[in-house]
């Protein structure tokens, strides 16, 4: 068996599972200045100037950003936060008809493409373009009884979205993952969320064995861990902490949208992973301070 499949993944990792560490990024890995037209890695990390540059690019005009996942409960809220945030979207769906159900109206700086993570990094390019600035992945796996259905997608459908990023010199990378992702290491094996998630595949283990991956990248990375995903309007302010700090609370997906397309924003998400939930005794905060208290790792 290839030691790069699906399987052998799940069967080593299995083993693994409970001593893994969130990994550092490369120490010598760099991307260039936003979007440059071809991907070449130069040192660790950009310096502050060129990430607060490369946030004013994004943020002036009409820049535009694939969404991956867009047709999901969470990702449709992403197009719609960025599309009235003055972006153009680029929505990344499996299913176009089932898209243009999803969003009847027109609107001229939304493009709908099709486009499956599971498929490789070429097609992806393709579905991206060179007329992306910025990539947004909120996909997820639907459940089934497919134990390999996680890691062929949360695993290696994001491994194809940062590896199509490279090839078209796309440097902004923001994934919406989950807390938890490091519950083994954290002393949380027994809490019944991070046991019900991982029943399915290792879940988990599968998005954490991708959030290390972008990691080591170098790629400008914002990696979102929300709390359980309520479809329900705002219900508290948003609390963000550093990452493996939070085992238990909830978040509005609308929440979750805004603290995505605000990474785009704040040139104080660069190289940071965060775990968000909402509380109604939490103080209202700007995401300047909010994305300012987490420090990079």
């Amino acid at each position: 068996m290839a030691t790069s499949s699906p399987m052998y993944l799940l069967r080593t990792t299995f083993f693994h599972a409970f001593t893994v560490n969130t990994t550092k990024p490369f120490s010598n890995s760099v991307i260039s200045p936003f979007k440059p037209r071809h991907f070449h890695i130069k040192s660790t990390r950009m310096e502050r100037s060129e990430i607060t540059a490369e946030v004013e690019v994004v943020a002036g005009g009409k820049k535009k950003v694939f969404v991956s996942g867009a047709t999901g409960k969470t990702g449709k809220r992403i197009v719609e936060q960025l599309l009235a945030k003055g972006f153009a979207v680029k929505a990344g769906v499996r299913d176009a008809e089932k898209a243009k159900s999803i969003f009847p109206n027109l609107n001229q700086d939304l493009q709908i493409v099709k486009a499956d993570v599971t498929e490789g990094s070429e097609k992806l390019a393709e579905a991206i373009g060179d007329d992306s600035d910025a990539v947004i992945c909120a996909t997820g796996f639907q459940y089934s009884w497919d134990l390999l259905a996680p890691w062929k997608v949360d695993y290696y459908g994001t491994v194809n979205l940062v590896e199509a990023c490279r090839k078209l010199g796309v440097t902004r990378f923001v994934l919406v993952s989950s807390i938890l992702v490091n519950g083994a290491a954290m002393g949380q094996l027994l809490n019944p969320a991070y046991v019900f998630l991982n029943a399915f595949g290792l879940v988990l283990v599968a998005k954490l064995q991708a959030e290390q991956y972008i990691r080591k990248s170098g790629i400008n990375y914002t990696i979102i861990r929300p709390g359980g995903l309520k479809n329900d309007p705002p219900n508290g302010n948003i609390v963000m902490e550093q990452e493996d700090t939070l085992s238990d609370g909830s978040i509005s997906r609308d929440q979750v949208a805004e603290v995505a397309v605000e990474a785009l924003l704040q040139p104080l998400s660069s190289y940071k992973v965060v775990e968000i939930v909402a509380r109604t005794e939490a103080p209202k905060k700007s995401f300047e301070e909010l994305f300012g208290s987490i420090k990079e790792r």
